[in-house]
């Protein structure tokens, strides 16, 4: 079904999946906070999208998913050129992560869940052929291989106005001791309390920032010299060889 995700229900519905296929105009672009019992895989068909959850942030680009189980508020934000899918899974249906989570949608997966758009009257019971489709595609999210395409975001009121300067700001390159000076704490403590906050080094965590506002950009449109310049680094090479050495391939093949 395609329409507006503004003005679309999830929860009402006999299925236990539903698909809708939304083209992202300029007004649409971001979704503010809210949860709906069906838990919701956003697919990213074109462009990509970016969706928090309290603590945590991911950029989802073409070909993975970002899974939201029932109840989790979240917010999304797409990049205009964006095709949008969402597909709601009904309390039950399916033994899923109880945790928001990436994954990989593979080929007959993302066509699958397309064909369910495609229907035209979505929220009225399937007929048998969709019946087994449904429950096909069931099984298989169940084996979606996870992706590594979140990063948590602390909401520590030490930590908030770094996470959101570095967020706005992905070519800043002040360091770790330069932080705590802001912070009014030693580079030490400050150290400490990222990994506590993250699990990560406060270098991991900005190097995982960049990998992902690289994979947003990069979906946009842009060319790896305009994303590599972007993002402060010193020449396209050294950008290529972060991406390949996080991603295990370069962003062109990559995309």
């Amino acid at each position: 079904m395609t329409a507006s995700f503004a003005s679309f229900d999830p929860d009402p519905g006999a299925n236990p999946l539903t698909a809708l296929r939304v083209s992202v105009l300029a007004q649409d672009q971001e979704t503010p906070m809210h949860s709906h019992r069906s838990g919701q895989f956003i697919l990213a068909l074109t462009g990509a999208l970016t969706c928090r959850v309290p603590g945590f942030i991911w950029i989802v680009p073409p070909d993975c998913a970002v899974w939201i189980p029932g109840n989790v508020p979240h917010s999304t934000r797409t990049t205009l050129n964006a095709n949008v899918c969402f597909l709601f899974v009904k309390p039950g249906a399916a033994t899923l992560s109880e945790s928001p989570c990436t994954v990989k949608i593979t080929p007959m997966v993302r066509e699958m869940i397309l064909h369910l758009a495609d229907r035209e009257h979505a929220d009225q019971p399937a007929d048998e052929h969709s019946g087994r489709l449904m429950q096909v595609l069931l099984e298989e999210l169940e084996a979606m291989p996870r992706t590594r395409f979140g990063l948590p975001m602390s909401v520590h009121a030490k930590l908030k106005p770094i996470i959101e300067a570095l967020t706005t700001d992905s070519t800043d390159r002040s360091t770790l001791s330069k932080w705590a000076e802001q912070a009014a704490m030693s580079e030490r403590t400050l150290a400490r309390l990222i990994i506590r906050e993250t699990g990560m080094t406060f270098g991991r965590w900005r190097q995982q920032l960049r990998i992902l506002m690289a994979l947003r950009q990069l979906a946009e449109g842009n060319t790896v010299q305009q994303v590599a310049d972007g993002l402060g680094y010193a020449s396209t090479t050294a950008f290529i060889t972060m991406f390949k050495k996080a991603l295990g391939t370069t962003p062109g093949r990559y995309f």
